[in-house]
């Protein structure tokens, strides 16, 4: 029986270890009477769908390797031709993506994002929730720009460096930390005098009283002789006794100062103080929801964005609403919001409700701990030097990219492109896919400057022998490049284009129909939740790649502005912030080892929850005017029309 038992466990340990393999082959195997008993165009294009999505939920395969399955199975299904499918994996979003990765490729080369970040964190100061929210805004504003996994990556070591400082100030005694160094000498000289007279005074009182006592000093306990015996009176007998013994003048009371308590972690633990731990977990936390938010803003700032711009471009070519302007406009107020309250929760969540003293941006009292922190970041700030020419250089091309974004095409007065003949051919992957390409040409030397002197291994000095490096190398760039997102996206491309071909995404938004009784705002709350949901166990880009053509199919169906479930679900999908497989930020944070996952669950539930109701707030406010969500726009009706014919 034993033997059988083992044997048994052997097998199922097998099975475990090939689950991958086993999932795989027999997702296609068991659908395959799908495509065969309905040998139709969305049967067939069901079956791909279907087995594309498990794939990448299940991650049993890489996800750029399971964007490849459409590639090969629409041409032997007859439902795409193959040259129609590879079409469809390079869009305008891999260009913009391109040239966006250039200018992240010279940001982290020259350092200019530790530069940033550095000084925005000096300018909050080191108080514990000051601090916090100063990596927040740092690490806001650089996820606008690059990958939320590259600036969680750039943000963390900087903030592991003040942590560990913290911690190691805090081994000496906790007493210090409770202490305050004073704006001048003569304050805390002047505040000894008086509380010496003060006790003299008190002394000399309880002298002409007719029971004989001495007052101790201010954190020690009188003691009384009661009775010939030496035993120490109670508090509520000294008080009574102090009642009594008065001059007329003043009460002789004690005065006493009661000891600070001492929170202290076990002997095992790394953190001096239960209070450190905590402000351990609140920073590295804040650090990857502060990405996720950051990402949000701007069409390039996530994959996710990318994704819903080209295939809503794709499936309405006459909507022309969706730009870098448009964009950044209805989801700046949104991570505004999201940072400040998701700011409070943490605070609350980890640092408690006593926001004035972890706040407080007075520069007279600070503690020994602040003040080396502060320190030790202003020492890392030095040690990056003066500002470089590369970084100048790098500084321009992030402002004239963002300039000429915003003015292309502002929708209030005339873009740049209006100056053009030929209307339409310009898009912001143009803008970016050339201050790229100029990046590899202009030089990371200052023009008509002495060449800088390196030293050999033998000690002796030499002139750089390529006076014309350029700013980025193609290594950087490839170094940076994240071609299984590209692929990723592409695989969604494909996947809309054959249920718009098939007819499938037209059939579903019949299945639909029943929804017709709903108000919108409550189809897009579900829409919100069901993505959410689905978020914090599948990758971000595959579950919104499967959900944009149902909800597009429904939208259409209840005669609603498809913006008005696709926006808000795009962003809802970025909330996959409850576990460390959620998304790549989160994983990089819980690598080091200040959280656990009971803190991650029970902190991203609640940044969960704020980002779901304001993105409500703004769907239902603001983003009602900006894209004219109230009627059903004539482009969604082409698209409706055409797609039922």
């Amino acid at each position: 029986m034993r033997l059988e038992a083992a044997a048994r466990m052997d097998l199922i340990k097998k099975l475990w270890r090939a689950r991958k393999l086993i999932l795989v082959v027999l997702i296609p195997l068991s659908l395959l009477p799908l495509p065969l008993i309905h040998p139709t165009s969305e049967a067939c294009c069901a079956y791909v769908l279907i087995v594309t999505a498990v794939y990448w939920v299940s991650e049993a395969v890489p996800l750029g390797a399971a964007a490849l399955v459409p590639a090969f199975l629409y041409p032997l299904f007859g439902v795409l031709k193959s040259s129609e499918v590879a079409a469809e994996y390079c869009k305008d979003t891999t260009l913009l993506l391109m040239g966006v990765i250039c200018l992240a490729a010279s940001i982290e080369k020259w350092n200019l994002h530790k530069r940033i970040a550095l000084r925005m964190v000096m300018i909050a100061g080191a108080k514990p929730g000051m601090l916090v929210l100063g990596f927040m805004c740092c690490t806001v504003f650089l996820s606008m720009w690059l990958s939320n996994t590259s600036t969680t990556a750039m943000v963390m070591p900087i903030a592991e460096a003040v942590l560990q400082q913290l911690i190691s100030t805090g081994v000496a005694d906790t007493q210090e930390d409770s202490e305050t160094v004073e704006a001048t000498e003569d304050d805390c000289l002047s505040d000894k005098e008086e509380n010496l007279e003060k006790n003299q005074l008190e002394r000399l009182y309880r002298r002409d009283s007719c029971v004989k006592q001495e007052l101790c000093t201010l954190t020690e306990l009188p003691t009384v002789e009661a009775n010939g015996t030496g035993r120490k009176a109670s508090k509520a007998s000294l008080g009574q006794l102090s009642l009594k013994q008065t001059n007329g003048h003043l009460p002789s009371t004690a005065i006493s100062i009661p000891e600070p308590k001492k929170e202290k972690e076990s002997k095992d633990s790394r953190y001096p103080t239960k209070r450190d731990h905590m402000i351990c977990k609140c920073l590295s936390l804040s650090i990857t929801y502060a990405a996720t938010i950051g990402g949000l803003i701007t069409i390039t700032g996530t994959s996710t964005n990318l994704i819903f711009a080209e295939q809503f471009n794709n499936r309405y070519p006459d909507a022309k609403v969706i730009n870098f302007g448009t964009w950044f406009i209805f989801s700046f107020p949104i991570a505004i919001i999201m940072l400040l309250l998701t700011w409070v929760w943490l605070h609350f969540l980890f640092l408690g409700c006593n926001f004035r003293e972890t706040c407080s941006l007075s520069k007279k009292r600070k503690t020994r701990r602040e003040m080396l922190s502060e320190r030790k970041i202003h020492d890392e700030y030095i040690k990056l030097g003066p500002i470089s020419y590369p970084e100048v250089v790098t500084g321009v091309f992030f402002v004239l990219m963002t300039l000429l974004w915003f003015t292309r095409e502002p929708g209030f007065v005339p873009g740049w492109t209006s100056l053009f003949e030929k209307k339409g051919y310009r898009t912001d992957a143009t803008v970016s896919v050339l201050l790229g390409f100029l990046l590899f040409l202009i030089p990371a030397r200052r023009p008509f400057s002495r060449a800088p002197r390196t030293t050999a291994g033998d000690g002796s000095a030499e002139r750089d022998p390529d006076p014309m490096t350029p700013m980025i190398t193609w290594k950087d760039f490839q170094n940076l490049m994240p071609w299984e997102i590209v692929i990723l996206v592409g695989g969604g491309y494909a996947l809309a284009a054959g249920c718009k071909v098939s007819g499938l995404s037209v059939w579903i938004g019949r299945q639909l129909e029943p929804m017709s009784g709903l108000p919108p705002w409550m189809v897009t709350l579900l829409a919100c939740l069901l993505v959410s949901a689905v978020t914090e166990f599948a990758s971000n880009p595959a579950t919104l790649t499967v959900f944009l053509p149902i909800l597009s199919a429904l939208s259409e169906t209840l005669q609603i502005n498809p913006l008005h479930t696709l926006i808000p679900a795009t962003m809802c999908v970025s909330f996959g912030v409850m576990l460390p497989v959620g998304n790549p930020p989160n994983a990089i944070v819980f690598s080091y080892g200040h959280v656990q996952i009971s803190d991650m669950v029970k902190a991203g539930f609640g940044v969960n929850l704020i980002g779901v109701l304001v993105v409500m707030l703004a769907i239902m406010t603001w983003g009602v005017p900006l894209f004219n969500l109230t009627e059903f726009p004539e482009w969604a009706i082409d698209r409706n029309v055409t797609g039922s014919l």
